[in-house]
């Protein structure tokens, strides 16, 4: 091929490329910048430093987000050295506001375990309740309960994120020899994975830490149905400031948002500060220093305990879902009765005739999530350089998580003003657009290990049987990464169902989805009602999820499959 032509069609596909990267680039960098600025008025930071309610709400924010995130920190990192991961999609599945509401139906005054309870006392000391007690078990003034539904959600976040990086070639094949070298020098599987295997995940973990971090800080929907209420937490207050008509009270309610911003920056800033000073040179010396054997019974502990941790956690994720499908049916219920008196598919009829809801959250779901993927999947066969050299990988992911780094009403601020500036507000087109933006980071990291670890010589093989980029791309490449696709479209849609706020925000009301009707209802006393839409915030991506398994299945391929042509011989 002549010179020129290979020089113009790499122009071509750089400027492909280019204009590829801008379609999401530029209306991501519009958002951010109009977040950013809306944060940034000194009349409202006088306004909201003056609010007697901000010490409290800000406290709670932290506690909240502090301590949720840690648990989950903890949790995942006991999970991962297990391996546990055939449960994932399904617990990732659901999203935030469902599981809140299925814990509030399990733990209420008048729930299931309460309920449970009071049966108990009766059955054994003869004296049971007669009626809910005033036990604040849910919308606690502590924010106990949104602590605990944030870590458990966020916990199967970071192991997901962990999985991806252990299911890199270049990751885990090395980790693998090294945890067999530990191994054969006489330590067990378990400690094996806490001096040699965690050290050198956990460094890998950490943007996923802080996007875990400002959203347990700023999270606005589950703190809606199980946080504190008086006062609510920092992001709830931010979100209420922002719906008022007063043009000053919503600036003081984006001034709110940037205080959740710059919380986040600082204690992100000195978490990485800690990890340089205190974690790193630990892990280092954890790794070099020797360590007594395990004991038998010590051996027989760390062996066990990852399992009882995987089911304990599978277990409450089925309790919730029994929950939701339970409350959705349920007619008259007097306490302290465990079963009800009356069943009834009043909500799930009432759910079937609201098709707009239905309709919305499934073109909603499926429209950013197919076009998330098909960018990823295009920009990082166009734009090969920054995504696959080591360094810059990185900052093209970092540069795609930045709107997972900002609070949940500053970035829904960004998207308004997005879509305002645009002409999209209010309509479909503008709804899609908040969507996708808030797609795209998952569906990259999603793809991201799957993408970078694919072996280069099924390139070079297809290039020596004559065949060109975009065949070996269409016939070889995209089929073997089916399930990885699969999976990362599946993500994509579950959290396009997730989104609350750019829903509301941006749609200004026109546009109902399953999650802003059930965290809607969350606060008034149609319980079946709700339950039914959560529940339906899980089912559609537990659907999605089980066509993406079935997509993603192994092959086999008879004695013809390879008459077909080079590429199923690589296949």
């Amino acid at each position: 091929m002549p010179l020129c032509s290979v020089a113009f069609s790499r122009f071509t596909s750089r400027c492909l490329a280019a204009g590829l990267a801008a379609l999401v680039l530029v209306p991501l960098a519009w958002s951010l910048l109009g977040a950013i600025s809306a944060a940034w008025d000194l009349a409202a930071w006088k306004a909201l430093l003056a609010q007697p309610q901000l010490t409290t709400a800000l406290g709670l924010s932290l506690w909240t987000g502090l301590a949720s995130t840690a648990l989950a920190w903890a949790g995942a990192s006991v999970l991962l050295s297990g391996r546990w991961s055939s449960k994932v999609p399904a617990m990732l599945a659901i999203p935030h506001a469902a599981f809140a509401i299925g814990v509030v139906l399990l733990v209420s005054p008048s729930g299931w375990l309460l309920r449970l309870v009071a049966n108990f006392w009766g059955w054994v000391g003869g004296v049971g309740l007669e009626s809910p007690p005033d036990w604040p078990t849910t919308q606690d003034p502590w924010g106990v309960g949104l602590v605990v539904v944030l870590a458990l959600k966020e916990m199967v976040f970071l192991l997901w994120m962990g999985l991806a990086v252990l299911q890199r070639p270049d990751f885990s094949k090395r980790l693998r020899l090294e945890m067999q070298l530990a191994q054969s020098m006489g330590y067990c599987k378990s400690t094996a994975w806490w001096r040699v295997g965690w050290p050198q995940l956990a460094p890998r973990l950490l943007t996923p830490l802080c996007a875990v971090l400002a959203y347990s800080l700023s999270v606005v929907d589950v703190a809606l149905v199980i946080g504190p209420t008086a006062p609510p937490t920092l992001g709830v207050l931010a979100w209420q400031w922002l719906q008022d008509a007063d043009p000053n009270t919503q600036a003081q309610g984006a001034a709110a948002a940037g205080l959740l911003l710059a919380a986040t920056v600082l204690i992100g800033a000195l978490t990485v500060v800690l990890y340089r000073a205190v974690w790193r040179p630990w892990a280092q010396q954890m790794r070099t220093r020797g360590a007594a054997p395990l004991t038998a019974q010590a051996h027989t502990h760390a062996q066990r305990h990852t399992p009882t941790s995987a089911w304990a956690l599978l277990a409450v994720y089925s309790a919730v879902g029994v929950a939701l499908g339970l409350a959705s049916v349920t007619g008259v219920w007097l306490f302290p009765a465990l079963w009800p008196q009356s069943w009834t598919v009043d909500a799930w009829a009432s759910v079937a005739t609201d098709g707009d809801t239905l309709w919305d959250s499934v073109w909603l779901g499926w429209a950013s999530a197919g076009a998330a993927t098909v960018w990823v999947l295009l920009v990082w066969e166009l734009w090969p350089v920054p995504w696959r050299s080591k360094g810059r990988g990185g900052v093209v992911i970092a540069l795609l998580c930045l709107p997972l780094l900002l609070p949940a009403a500053l970035w829904a601020v960004g998207l308004h003003r997005l879509t305002l500036d645009w002409g999209w507000d209010t309509k479909a087109s503008g709804v899609w657009l908040a969507h996708t933006l808030g797609v795209v980071p998952y569906v990259a990291l999603a793809l991201y290990g799957p993408l970078q670890g694919f072996d280069p010589r099924f390139r070079s093989v297809a290039a020596t049987l004559g065949h060109g980029r975009w065949t070996f791309v269409w016939r070889v490449q995209w089929p073997l990464l089916r399930g990885a696709i699969a999976a990362a479209f599946a993500v994509g849609f579950a959290v396009s169902v997730a989104q609350y706020l750019p829903t509301l925000y941006v749609g200004a009301g026109r546009f109902d989805t399953v999650t802003t009707q059930a965290v809607a209802l969350s606060s008034g006393g149609q319980r079946s009602l709700m339950a039914a839409y959560a529940a339906l915030q899980w089912v559609l991506p537990a659907l999605v999820f089980a066509l993406a398994t079935w997509l993603g299945r192994a092959r086999r391929f008879g004695s013809t499959a390879f008459q077909a042509g080079p590429a199923a011989e690589l296949g």
